[in-house]
């Protein structure tokens, strides 16, 4: 009875292995904004935009394996089914601001970002009205698959000029992708003010 107990409270720990990874998701923000900032502001060297894309992608596959291993070994939990959200928002917000500082984000280009950042607001803004009414509104597919596409963006946005160095079209397909995450982006927040709208009209008439 007692290593049952001690097995479930491991999986509600705060420093369960999934929580951990999404702890790293976040602290890679800062490295990933300090070395586009360093390269591109502070004229450092190209190597630290491969170190930031590194960097990121090592953030981005923690995204898929905190989940993974939360299923797998029963470790799922409130504190992480609220934290993996904010973690994703984090860093792809960040990388966003940083880019379009740099400049790789410019003209319409911006445009695409605005929808990006402010579907996720107006997404976390639904979510935490409704968490009030202890409505759940679940993660689709399709969100995850736009969450990737966003990924996909950013990596290749971070490389940059170091990336049109190797291949000179990398800048043109990050800004592809993320005109076309953009629009997953309306899409799924469609979706997502569509399910909660009932759950807002019917607290009203109550």
């Amino acid at each position: 009875m007692n290593i049952v107990t001690t097995s479930r409270g491991t999986a509600k720990s705060p420093l369960s292995l999934p929580n951990i990874l999404t702890y790293a998701r976040i602290a890679a923000i800062p490295v990933v904004v300090g070395c586009i900032y360093a390269q591109s502001i502070m004229d450092g060297p190209l190597w630290l935009r491969w170190l930031a894309v590194a960097v990121f992608i090592a953030a981005a596959i923690t995204d898929y394996l905190d989940g993974y291993y939360a299923r797998i070994w029963n470790q799922q939990s409130a504190f992480g089914r609220m934290l993996d959200p904010i973690a994703d928002k984090l860093l792809v917000a960040s990388c966003l601001l940083m880019l379009a500082a740099d400049g790789i984000i410019h003209g319409w280009s911006l445009w695409a970002a605005i929808v990006i950042l402010c579907r996720e607001i107006l997404v976390s803004g639904l979510r935490e009205y409704l968490a009030a009414l202890r409505v759940s509104v679940p993660v689709t597919r399709l969100a995850k698959w736009k969450t990737t596409m966003q990924l996909l963006a950013i990596g290749f946005l971070l490389a940059g000029e170091a990336g049109d160095m190797v291949v000179p079209v990398v800048t043109q397909i990050g800004l592809l992708l993320l005109w076309a995450s953009a629009l997953f982006t309306i899409y799924t927040g469609y979706d997502y003010f569509r399910a909660g709208i009932h759950h807002l009209i019917a607290e009203d008439e109550a």
